[in-house]
């Protein structure tokens, strides 16, 4: 029932502040996420947390969380905790799309004024406006920055995936704005934390997604149990520049020369 952003709060000092965004639903909107974070903070050492997560969890409708345990992808763990509750699976949902299983808590979103998926080589925006200057975002509590992560512009969330502070970096990938051209990007990136490369590694979604896995694989600074395994579903072509590139990691490059010498690359 574990994921990477459950993780992170298990191991790491997370603010308070940050602590009660979570329990009332609004740091993530992964369906999986909410609910590993929500059942978690039942226990968080500050009974006021405690108190919103439970508050937050009486307020699912009872119908949408029994259609979200019926779907395939729930683990048995999480199953049995909620029958533990006495909330059994129901009708398996028609859809494979999963809504929020909370209201958004977070006001007022910021409309993207760029709303067209962006390349995968475009790094930077050609103009910065004001409020997403690194200098101006950096300035901001680390609360107002995670909420920016959730609902700003891409240019925002360009520059706060970047950030020092772990939770902030998670944030950007649980913008429901976020498409897989910008993760692509993001994948690219040499200046993110490795726990970003990980949930990206780690997310079934964005890895159905080739220009994404090669991201992975070609960044040195991926952790090696996430791009090894990524390797085998490169094409022969991609390897081969794996294999050229010194600014990778020796094992993974010796996993991908494997592949070529062997022939069993991916014919793309």
């Amino acid at each position: 029932m574990s994921s990477p952003l459950l993780t992170l709060f298990r191991r790491a000092d997370i603010p308070l502040g940050v602590r009660e965004l979570a329990a009332r639903g609004g740091l993530t909107w992964d369906a999986a996420d909410q609910l590993g974070l929500l059942l978690f903070l039942l226990d968080d050492p500050d009974p006021g947390v405690g108190t919103l997560a439970q508050d937050t969890l009486d307020a699912i409708p009872r119908a949408v969380l029994e259609a979200y345990l019926a779907r395939p992808e729930v683990t048995p763990e999480l199953r049995a905790v909620f029958a533990a509750r006495g909330v059994e699976p129901g009708p398996v949902p028609a859809s494979d799309d999963a809504p929020p299983l909370v209201p958004e808590p977070v006001p007022d979103p910021v409309p993207d004024p760029d709303p067209d998926p962006v390349s995968a080589t475009e790094l930077e925006p050609p103009s910065e406006p004001e409020e997403s200057r690194p200098q101006v975002l950096a300035s901001l509590p680390v609360i107002d920055r995670i909420k920016m992560a959730l609902r700003g512009t891409r240019e925002q969330r360009t520059v706060l995936i970047r950030d020092p502070n772990k939770v902030v970096a998670v944030a950007v990938l649980g913008s429901p704005k976020l498409n897989a051209s910008e993760v692509e990007v993001y994948a690219r990136m040499t200046s993110v934390q490795e726990e970003v490369l990980r949930i990206i590694g780690t997310n079934r979604h964005w890895i159905k997604h080739y220009p994404i896995v090669a991201a992975l694989v070609a960044n040195a600074k991926t952790p090696l149990a996430i791009a090894m395994p990524l390797v085998t579903r490169l094409n022969e072509r991609d390897l081969k520049l794996v294999v050229r590139d010194r600014n990778v990691s020796d094992g993974v490059r010796a996993a991908a020369r494997k592949f070529v010498a062997t022939g069993q690359a991916r014919r793309r």
